[in-house]
């Protein structure tokens, strides 16, 4: 196994981390249990944040919730995504606490790198971010024109954003292949994982990868285990529901993850919360890259420009929906490790 590099610890709970070519380093803080005071932020070569691309898009508030746009701001951002052509994109399923989707708030941001700024803001519309939806992570078309988003709330979906024309609709909504397995209980530290009150975590679709030469995606739930594939030529607007949902095919069997990646090399990389690791797809299997008790529920992953792989432990274990009396703050960290070979 590999070994693992400590790269940062943050004070509030960090779930998306995005490497540049030039390797600028980006992590979001979503608003889950406390009203973080950065949402997007830069790690700088001295170790601190800065937040990005300014303090006013992270200048909102849960307690000034309607005082500022949403549209204007970042609201709860779940995932970040380095483009080849100088971009960072942003996602923000605007639902803190992984409740309500606020009015206006769910968007893809895209901020040019060269500039720091922002050049595009794609709304979702309510008829494609649902009450219960939560958009959870995106990957891109090599062509950079296609954007493919895992909607993990309660009814599961891949949805499909034209990143040109920002229209948007959601494919595979309700198909079984984007919604929670049945029979999955997720485990961390040996046992199963529940709220107080006995709930367990109820996740469709969330971890997602494309191909480098984009003709396909995969995905799974987080609360299932099996992985899946679609080609993306059968994702398009002129697909037919039944046609896209006969070209779905699984993959295999793997265990509970969260965040995929499929690397330059075209290994296949899955978080595996459950034993604290980072694992990869064999082919009829997964098997270990790297594991390490600091990993508490390894989330994101990204690869840097010199191949290192970087991880965020998001330590959702141990917060206090499932640790009565756990601070609203949680200390979260980065690491980043190098694959095998």
């Amino acid at each position: 196994m590999t070994g693992l590099q400590l790269i940062a610890e943050f004070e509030h709970q960090v779930t998306g981390i995005a490497v540049t070519p030039e390797d600028r380093v980006f992590v979001n803080f979503p608003r889950w249990t406390e009203d973080s005071p950065i949402s997007v932020a830069e790690r700088l070569a001295d170790g601190t944040l800065r937040p990005y691309p300014d303090e006013a898009w992270n200048a909102w508030r849960n307690e000034t919730a309607f005082e500022k746009p949403m549209g204007e701001h970042f609201v709860c951002v779940q995932a970040l995504l380095a483009d080849t052509r100088g971009g960072l994109w942003v996602l923000d399923p605007g639902a803190p606490g992984n409740e309500r989707v606020m009015p206006g708030a769910a968007k893809l941001v895209h901020i040019d790198l060269g500039s720091d700024r922002v050049t595009k803001v794609i709304p979702f519309p309510e008829n494609v971010a649902l009450q219960g939806s939560y958009l959870n992570d995106i990957r891109l078309s090599p062509d950079g024109r296609t954007g493919y988003i895992t909607d993990s709330g309660s009814k599961g979906a891949i949805i499909v954003v034209d990143l040109d024309t920002g229209q948007s609709f959601r494919a595979l909504d309700g198909h079984p292949s984007t919604q929670l397995e049945q029979d999955v209980i997720v485990e961390v530290d040996g046992a199963p994982l529940r709220r107080p009150d006995g709930r367990q975590p109820i996740f469709a679709s969330d971890g997602i990868a494309i191909s480098n030469d984009g003709a396909t995606l995969y995905w799974q739930a987080l609360t299932g285990r099996t992985l899946y594939r679609i080609p993306t030529d059968r994702l398009g607007r002129n697909v037919g529901e039944d046609e896209c949902r006969a070209a779905v095919e699984k993959v295999g069997t793997t265990h509970v993850a969260d965040g995929l990646l499929i690397a330059r090399d075209d290994t296949l990389y899955l978080t595996s919360p459950g034993d604290n690791a980072v694992r990869r797809w064999s082919g009829n299997g997964t098997e270990i890259v790297v594991q390490d008790e600091r990993l508490r529920w390894p989330d994101t992953l990204s690869q840097g420009p010199d191949g290192a792989i970087y991880v965020t432990a998001s330590h959702i274990q141990d917060t206090y929906w499932f640790k009565p009396g756990a601070p609203a703050a949680v200390r979260t960290a980065l690491f980043r490790f190098q694959p095998p070979g």
